[in-house]
Parts: structure tokens; sequence; C-alpha cells
């Protein structure tokens, strides 16, 4: 599986530790298999650092990977994965027993939803009603340095 990382420099060595842990699915290295999202993440990491968009590419072996770890994955923007989100985003740690989580970004499109929900303006209902309406994007959180370095393959440099 080819996968996406997208920043405003090269990431040939991985570390899943240089993260912070209040992201989605928590302290980790963030992939995708959408290379769109990935350029757009480096575009916008780009104007924010005044630097050149770069996307990181990478050979994963997924089918291995996922059966040599403790792995989670949501389908869907779902009570599970919001109660996960809202939780890793208040510093609450859910994915501190996984290796590797994989599903929907909380990105432009859905994250007024879960910020209106986290302070309590929607109630639960209401919020899983708006994210219903969105097709989740992609991303892969590896967590695990060993699963990273076993895995994760640097392949090449796309330069925006």
């Amino acid at each position: 599986m080819i996968l996406y990382h997208g920043g405003t420099e090269a990431v040939m060595q991985p570390d899943c530790k240089k993260g912070r842990p209040d992201l989605d699915f928590g302290q980790g290295f963030y992939v995708t298999l959408l290379l769109d999202q990935a350029e757009g993440f480096a575009n916008r990491k780009a104007r924010d650092r005044k630097a050149k968009p770069i996307i990181s590419v990478y050979e994963f072996d997924y089918e291995a990977a996922i059966q040599d770890c403790e792995y989670l994955k949501f389908d869907f923007y779902d009570e599970a994965w919001l109660d996960f989100v809202v939780a890793s985003r208040n510093g609450m740690k859910p994915w501190a027993q996984y290796d590797v989580v994989e599903g929907g970004v909380a990105n432009d499109r859905v994250i007024d939803t879960v910020e209106l929900y986290t302070i309590g303006i929607l109630d639960k209902a209401s919020a899983l009603g708006k994210l219903s309406e969105h097709q989740p994007n992609h991303q892969i959180c590896i967590l695990n340095q060993a699963i990273l370095d076993k895995y994760l393959k640097f392949v090449e440099v796309i330069e925006l």
C-alpha cells in the first residue's frame, strides 16, 4: 500500500514520538492513502511556516502490520469515532493501547461539529447527525515505533 505524509520537510526516518499527543488518534506518525489530502496538509503547513510543501511517500505492508499489532479502524464518522477523537483531543489517551489507528480526519469539514459537541452546544445525537452527512477522508496513525520501523518504508519525496 502506498501512503503519503504532507509537511515541509522530507521524512525519511519517521519518529512516532515527534507528533503532538492531543491529535485525533494520538501521538504518532500520520499518513494517508489520499495524495490530495497530503498535498492539502503540506500546503497549509507550508503557508504557516513560509516554507516549501513536501510529500513523503512510503510503502506500507498493511496486511502484515495489522496482523502484528493492536489495531483499531473507524469506518465512519460515528459515535465510536467521535468519542475517541474528543477523548484524544482532551488529553485522555484512548489510543494508548493501540499500535495503529485508522479512520477519518477531524478536518475543516467536520471539526466545527466536533468542537460544538465538545463545548456542549450540540448534543451527541445532533453531532452524529451532522457528521453522518460527510464521507470520512483517511488517516493512519502509527503509534508504535517498532511497527513504524518494520512495516513503513520510505520511497521518495514529491516537491510541490
